[in-house]
């Protein structure tokens, strides 16, 4: 077998962690030997509300089974509050290795019901609060030449899912964040993934029945995180995870067809679309580049 995944020395800061995945993940990370920042509102599932109970509760656990541990119970949409986050993290551990980007709400309604301000929250409190968090410590661990950042995506977000517009939007929109800051890391090996778990949480406990949220326990989708969080973590990787089971998800880009030399009309476009649609030669680029070579290859003639 080969050698376990550790943390020894290193520091992980946990947002919304104070329940569910995000406990999860903290518990297992300090088993692993890695000091734990355990963040958490301590709000309820739509945002609402405040309590630091829950985030000391974990930081309890962890320390009940020899491991290090402190709370905060910080907004990751305040300015200040991701501030005073990672001030507490330097302060108590010197060092911040690991960031899992995990805190979410839900205001689930039909586009149709839904208000613009339940739109805004849902993208403030998952984009912009993955977005300050790694924003508060890109330098830290640029200066340290060792970082590692998993962001929370959604098969929502990935395939979509009626009446979670607003959350699709910003799930999707990390996958967006984490296609360019995996290239803005590399040369200071910090390594940027997405992990899109299915679990029975308190954000999906009404939207399963019991038998099937049993075989979706957050803590089957923790080892991928531990995965991505780790040394020998990949970057760029969409890791899908739910009762056991992993994958890859992934964009594909078709080769397509060069019509310029045929007249370029939307009626073109639409007698060649089984071409332009064909999966033969489709690729999963890395960067934004690669499909703009790809252009100027089939207008040469390639």
């Amino acid at each position: 077998m080969s050698d376990p995944i550790r943390f020894d020395g290193k520091v992980a800061i946990v947002t919304g962690a104070g329940g569910g995945l995000g406990r999860q993940h903290a518990l297992e990370l300090a088993r692993r030997g890695a000091k734990v920042v355990v963040n958490d509102l301590g709000g309820s599932v739509d945002g609402s509300g405040g309590s630091s109970s829950a985030a000391d509760a974990v930081v309890a656990e962890i320390k009940g089974f020899g491991g290090e541990a402190i709370s905060n119970g910080s907004s990751v949409t305040d300015d200040a509050g991701v501030a005073h986050m990672v001030k507490q993290t330097l302060d108590a551990f010197g060092r911040i290795d690991i960031l899992i980007a995990n805190a979410g709400i839900l205001r689930d309604k039909s586009f149709t019901k839904m208000e613009i301000a339940d739109f805004e929250l849902v993208l403030a409190v998952h984009i912009m609060g993955t977005v300050k968090p790694t924003k508060a410590v890109w330098e830290i661990m640029k200066a340290q030449n060792y970082g590692r950042i998993v962001v929370t995506t959604s098969s929502t977000g990935l395939y979509g899912n009626f009446g979670q517009s607003n959350y699709g939007a910003a799930k999707l929109g990390l996958v967006g964040f984490m296609n360019t800051m995996k290239l803005e890391g590399q040369k200071n090996n910090i390594r940027v993934n997405a992990i899109s778990p299915v679990a029975a949480t308190r954000m999906t406990e009404n939207l399963m029945p019991p038998e099937m949220l049993d075989k979706l326990k957050p803590e089957f989708v923790t080892p991928g995180v531990v995965f991505l969080a780790s040394e020998d973590a990949p970057t760029g990787m969409v890791l899908t995870a739910g009762a056991g089971v992993f994958a890859t998800a992934r964009i594909y880009e078709t080769e397509g067809v060069y019509l310029g030399d045929q007249g370029l009309s939307a009626e073109s476009v639409r007698d060649h679309l089984s071409q332009i649609e064909s999966e033969d030669g489709q690729k999963h680029y890395f960067q934004g580049g690669e499909q703009t070579q790809k252009f100027f290859r089939k207008m040469s003639g390639g």
